[in-house]
């Protein structure tokens, strides 16, 4: 990959977009995560005016300090990035006392989990309507096209997505480009949905390496048969993720009626 060449023309495409669709800037949330981290650099290269958020409900504590290390380094070299935090704990736990928590407790939690999500959607939208500002996204392939790593209309829910034509190691090769903070840049990736340090491996059952591999062999057209051991586990496991999610990277279906009907 040509990074800076890379790099460049993402730069240019989201000023161009932002000139385009006349608004003055971006709205970003700060996870303490390798892709929120590059996304909000890119961002800020463009010169346009950027508004990071930290938007914590039950943050792990190494998650906090990751996104106020970032943001602090962010801000020192780009004159033109603000930062603000919402704590949506308290937001958080209200909602859950006005809804039912009946149900499997994976199941309970699962659904709590994306509801955390769409609460930062929604806190990121309030200020890019209150700016004029677009909501970029910070999703790349594999998770946006691959296992449909997100929530429906939480972090999915943006309204462009700088890197989700690039590979979780090229973002990685980018941020050792844009020189993103070590503690970042060396973390185990995490949505950081259950208030915990769990990682997006724990969850998945392989890292983005063998999922990037995965990705790329079914694009070639291979099959289960052809693979064993590790491999094969590997394959199964982005094969089930890609049927599951299909749903969350397909357009929503609309029922066309028929002109006869009408």
């Amino acid at each position: 990959m040509k990074t800076e060449k890379v790099i460049d023309h993402i730069v240019s495409w989201l000023k161009d977009y932002a000139t385009k669709a006349n608004v003055n800037g971006f709205v970003i949330g700060i996870s303490g995560g390798i892709d929120s981290a590059v996304t909000s650099t890119l961002c800020a290269k463009t010169g346009l005016p950027v508004l990071c958020i930290e938007m914590p409900i039950h943050q792990a504590p190494s998650h906090v300090s990751r996104a106020q290390e970032h943001i602090t380094e962010l801000k020192k070299k780009f004159s033109n990035v603000t930062d603000t935090r919402a704590n949506l704990t308290p937001v958080f736990e209200e909602f859950k006392t006005e809804v039912s928590l009946d149900g499997k407790q994976e199941i309970v939690d699962m659904a709590l989990a994306n509801t955390r999500a769409r609460l930062r959607m929604t806190t990121l939208y309030y200020y890019a309507g209150l700016l004029g500002h677009l909501v970029a996204g910070t999703g790349n392939k594999v998770e946006d096209f691959g296992v449909g790593f997100y929530t429906k209309y939480g972090d999915g829910g943006v309204d462009l997505s700088p890197i989700a034509d690039l590979m979780k190691s090229e973002v990685y090769t980018i941020a050792e480009h844009l020189n993103i903070c070590n503690s970042i840049r060396i973390a185990k990736p995490s949505d950081g949905l259950f208030g915990d340090a769990r990682s997006d491996e724990d969850q998945i059952g392989a890292n983005y390496d063998e999922l990037e591999w995965a990705m790329t062999m079914k694009d070639q057209g291979k099959t289960a048969e052809e693979f064993s051991g590790r491999q094969l586990e590997v394959f199964n496991i982005y094969l089930s993720y890609n049927r599951r999610n299909k749903h969350k990277m397909d357009p929503i279906p609309v029922c066309v009626i028929p002109k006869g009907l009408r």
